[in-house]
């Protein structure tokens, strides 16, 4: 029966104290620091203009993959310009964003370019405050800016689609939340752990609480962006914990739940994290490669005469166009006639710069020449 009592590894009687075993992780963590401070150095090379870019991109990407995961689908447009916006950079069809996209946005921000400020219980207020301005998660009317309640019983972790939900295991009762965050916090500011190895932890222990009524996993994410930025020394961000989480999600789930019903040697959670962030660091490969390529264009371009619509247009193919581009989409983003989006379209296929696709369909697709898209 006491065995049931204790199923939870923040049920056990020497909770925190984690343990791990750093033979068992010792060349990944390696792996992993070695891949940080490459990418760091080739960054570095690029240029202030291109560096930028690839910047943008990557906050863009992690933001939408960070709320993607919680089944919440931002407008990728929005998410961009809301971050060119607070970091002053001009970007071609900057768009207005809705509350909730700068709601997200703002959290991630102060995460990643405040990564040496320390964190405090108002800090974290702030965060989910920002992340549910209504005040509602989606029709729910929840706790914002405190920690939750559970007036509507038990917080319990789950995953999977409305009515098909997995539990993957119960959170300490509300009453216990703003002493387990005390502590927690406490270690986040003053542990002298590795600081790749801290944000392994942070992540799981920040999970294991889940200290508000919602967001908790985008906010545990925040804080792991944050540990990260710091064992980067950098507070530019050019890989994605997030984007890679959301494609590891299953083993992320299942990981989490072996976990934490399991006993406080951690190792195994350890060694998952560091495989997803060493996947993280190599996946940056498509962002540098879509930057470069862009930076090229424009270079090989440099005295080819285009109108301000068809820049725009180009600029918005290669950070990354949403769906298939077709004549009426280029006149409704470029504010003009199907007529002249057409002519523009033609141009730019008499200048070897614009294709047709080759599967067609009832409209017609064009793709940019040269651009595996």
């Amino acid at each position: 029966m006491m065995h049931r009592m204790k199923a939870f590894i923040h049920q056990k009687d020497n909770w925190p104290a984690f343990t791990w075993n750093s033979n068992d992780f010792l060349d990944l963590l390696s792996e992993a620091r070695n891949l940080q401070g490459r990418l760091i150095g080739k960054m570095e090379t690029l240029g202030f203009d291109l560096r930028n870019e690839a910047l943008l991109d990557t906050l863009t990407l992690d933001v939408l993959k960070s709320s993607e995961i919680e089944g919440e689908f931002l407008n990728p447009n929005q998410v961009r310009s809301s971050i060119a916006r607070r970091l002053g950079m001009e970007i071609a069809g900057a768009v207005e964003s809705d509350r909730n996209v700068e709601g997200v946005v703002e959290m991630m921000l102060d995460a990643t370019q405040k990564c040496f400020d320390p964190i405090t219980t108002e800090r974290l207020f702030d965060w989910h405050a920002a992340l549910f301005p209504t005040g509602r998660s989606g029709m729910y009317k929840i706790t914002v800016a405190d920690w939750r309640k559970d007036t509507t019983g038990p917080m319990q972790v789950v995953s999977g689609a409305l009515g098909k939900e997995k539990v993957h295991f119960q959170a300490p009762d509300s009453d216990l939340v703003e002493k387990e965050m005390t502590r927690l916090i406490d270690w986040f500011n003053n542990s002298k752990v590795d600081l790749v190895v801290k944000a392994a932890i942070a992540h799981l222990w920040f999970v294991t609480i889940h200290p508000f009524e919602d967001g908790n996993g985008r906010i545990a994410r925040a804080l792991t962006d944050m540990l990260l930025a710091r064992s980067d020394k950098s507070n530019q961000r050019f890989y994605s914990m997030s984007a890679q989480i959301r494609l590891e999600r299953k083993g992320y789930y299942d990981i989490l739940e072996k976990t934490q019903k399991g006993d406080l040697n951690i190792t195994i959670w350890i060694i998952w994290f560091l495989n997803c962030l060493i996947n993280a660091l190599n996946a940056t490969d498509s962002v540098l490669t879509r930057v470069l390529f862009k930076a090229d264009f424009w270079q090989k371009h440099i005295d080819t005469v285009m109108n301000d619509r068809q820049r725009k247009l180009l600029n918005k193919l290669m950070d990354g166009f949403d769906g298939k581009l077709t004549s009426s989409k280029w006149a409704k983003i470029a504010k003009c006639s199907k007529d002249s989006a057409v002519r523009d379209i033609n141009d730019l296929i008499d200048k070897g710069i614009l294709q047709k696709e080759a599967a067609g369909g009832r409209s017609t697709n064009y793709e940019l020449k040269g651009m595996g898209m």
